[in-house]
């Protein structure tokens, strides 16, 4: 899969295939081509060669969109949404029961789960435009939650946020993971909060210069925790192809 603004090429031959139930991780430098990854992969562009398929679709033709949660990096949170932290996380719900029909008390159960697994069940009545920003975001991973996403993608959602709060994010992905069978595909920077859960680091610059287990990573000397603009000359000459998939 190849993508570009203009004549600037941002994606180049892009190629790796999630598979169901999977814990991976996307890593790289500043201008690496992550965000705009996420956005072909939840729809928001399309690849001018090549192609990107979720659940067996392109994503666009996706008809079920409760099966993707995404949370896009530092989401707008402010006054001018007149919301509490509850009320948006009941927006999560809409996907699944439409605007137009009542809460059900599944939907109930699914928000209240949700805000106990990000740790904001206390402040569930608080204005949103009153929050930090770590707490803002995790209202937005809370909204995806409650959405009982098949996949769940996230664009640097620990960023910026303190270690309690990692951790909380660490435990309600897991959670996911393990008990609902859910694919999350992680973007971030900082990869120590959950090093030890990952399946899979896939480490992208314009393209896949590495896809496989973290321990090998860890063999080769590249450390999970760190910012990845100096990875190691060996990753550049790593096999890629031409779509990718999630299945």
């Amino acid at each position: 899969m190849t993508f570009a603004y203009g004549r600037e090429p941002v994606l180049t031959d892009v190629s790796f295939s999630v598979r169901r139930g999977e814990f991976a991780a996307l890593v790289g430098p500043n201008g690496s081509g992550k965000s705009t990854l996420l956005r072909v992969l939840v729809g928001l562009l399309r690849p001018q060669q090549g192609e990107a398929r979720i659940f067996g679709v392109e994503p666009r033709a996706l008809r079920d969109r409760w099966r993707i949660g995404y949370v896009p990096q530092r989401p707008a949170l402010t006054g001018d949404l007149p919301a509490t932290v509850e009320e948006v996380v009941q927006a999560g719900r809409l996907a699944h029961r439409g605007w137009w029909r009542r809460p059900k008390p599944l939907d109930s159960e699914a928000v209240e789960h949700a805000l106990v697994a990000v740790a904001l069940a206390d402040l569930r009545r608080r204005p949103t435009a009153e929050l930090s920003g770590g707490q803002q975001q995790r209202v937005m991973i809370a909204k995806a939650l409650a959405g009982e996403p098949d996949l769940l993608v996230l664009d640097e959602p620990i960023a910026g946020v303190d270690r309690e709060a990692q951790q909380q994010f660490r435990d309600s992905v897991v959670h996911l993971v393990e008990h609902h069978g859910a694919t999350v595909l992680l973007v971030s920077h900082e990869l120590g909060a959950v090093a030890d859960d990952l399946d899979r680091v896939i480490v992208l610059k314009r393209r896949v210069l590495f896809d496989g287990a973290p321990a090998e990573l860890v063999e080769r000397g590249v450390s999970l925790g760190v910012h990845h603009d100096d990875l190691p000359l060996w990753l550049e000459h790593l096999e890629d192809r031409n779509h990718i998939e999630i299945p």
